[in-house]
């Protein structure tokens, strides 16, 4: 091998070394990019869990709300009908029986 062949060999690997340095480094900025555009989809994600979540939470607050008034008006309405049936048992006493089936339905 001349001088000259061992100086080019040499040049080869110095470029070849170069390369490979400013590959790796491309590859290292890429990966933190990719870190930081994962971070942003986490914090994303989460925002949409919390709005999704106080969404659930107003949500079942209504549902509450609502069983709340259906159950107020439906012990109305059964207290309604047994006065109305405390009548109709003073009017006519067969019903007594079946003014008590209701009740005890009621009470279940």
């Amino acid at each position: 091998m001349t001088g000259m062949e061992v100086f080019a060999l040499c040049a080869v690997v110095l470029l070849l070394i170069c390369a490979m340095g400013m590959a790796l480094e491309a590859y290292k900025r890429s990966m933190e990019l990719r870190e930081k555009e994962l971070e942003l989809l986490a914090v994303r994600a989460a925002e949409k869990a919390a709005q999704y979540a106080a969404g659930a939470e107003r949500l079942e607050q209504r549902v509450r709300v609502l069983e709340r008034i259906a159950t107020d008006r439906a012990a109305q309405l059964a207290e309604t009908i047994g006065q109305i049936g405390d009548g109709a048992a003073e009017q006519n006493p067969a019903l007594v029986g079946q003014i008590e089936a209701l009740r005890e339905a009621r009470a279940n």
